[in-house]
């Protein structure tokens, strides 16, 4: 465990609260997002209403943040080439190797399909929303204060989880939780060793944009009403297509490894 920073922010009630926050936040604005929808139709109203509800939280959030330790600042660094092609490889390999298998497994009812299909229409609104206004939002709440607080106070691995479970919870259903959690980690674990918030945005913009071609420009339909066996026709290509995203993942994970080492011997050098 780390020595504790009395001027870091924020520790783990705190860290709740953010999250309770995110959440009172979007419901507290669903009336305004009533009217926004009555007004200028589902996909604009959803993005404005998302960009209210979560830049909200986030402003609360970075305001307490720096009133408690004086930093405004988040480390946008761009990372190299190679990190960038990396983190976005095992982000797919990741989707595909353990989110779809386990989502897969949970009974969806069909008011949650429909939201789904809602949220995930094929429009510009829809993509700047789920694929820019939410990882960069997302990322800057949860890993840029949340995650960044909880590590000058405790282990990497119990800051990096705790952050992970809050940002699932807010998803508010067990089928985003899954996800949320699985890329929670993987985000959670590159923003510690590269306290580079530019891969962790770039992590979850690539989980959302699978998501995204796969509702907007595959068969959304099919995706959501059959099984995956179905969809990958037979279980012997399931098997083999799990597995072998499960080793790319590894095998990016390692090279990640490897990268970040490099980049700290080569700054511990200059």
């Amino acid at each position: 465990m780390r020595e504790e920073n009395e001027t870091s922010y924020p520790d783990i009630r705190q860290s709740w609260g953010i999250a309770g926050i995110c959440i009172l936040s979007m419901v507290l604005l669903i009336p305004v997002s009533i009217l926004l929808n009555a007004v200028a139709g589902k996909e604009v109203s959803f993005l404005l209403y998302y960009l209210l509800a979560m830049g909200a939280a986030f402003y609360l959030a970075h305001w307490k943040r720096k009133k408690n330790t004086g930093v405004s600042e988040y480390n946008f660094e761009p990372g190299s080439a190679r990190i960038i092609v990396l983190v976005s490889v095992a982000a797919i390999a990741l989707q595909t190797g353990i989110i779809i298998p386990l989502i897969s497994m949970i009974p969806m009812p069909e008011f949650m399909k429909n939201i789904f299909r809602e949220v995930s229409g094929r429009n510009i609104f829809s993509f700047l929303t789920l694929v820019i206004a939410a990882p960069i939002f997302e990322e800057l709440i949860f890993r840029g204060i949340i995650l960044d607080g909880l590590l000058k106070k405790y282990s990497p691995t119990r800051s990096i989880v705790i952050s992970s479970i809050l940002f699932a919870v807010v998803h508010l259903n067990p089928w985003q939780f899954i996800a949320a959690f699985v890329i929670g980690i993987f985000s959670g674990w590159v923003y510690y060793a590269t306290r580079n918030l530019t891969l962790s945005i770039l992590i979850h913009a690539v989980n959302n944009s699978l998501a995204f071609i796969s509702m907007s420009f595959m068969d959304g339909e099919a995706m959501l009403d059959k099984s995956l066996v179905e969809l990958y026709g037979g279980l012997l290509n399931l098997m083999l297509i799990t597995l072998g995203a499960l080793a790319v993942a590894a095998i990016c994970i390692l090279y990640i490894r490897i990268e970040v080492r490099k980049t700290a011997i080569n700054l511990g050098g200059t």
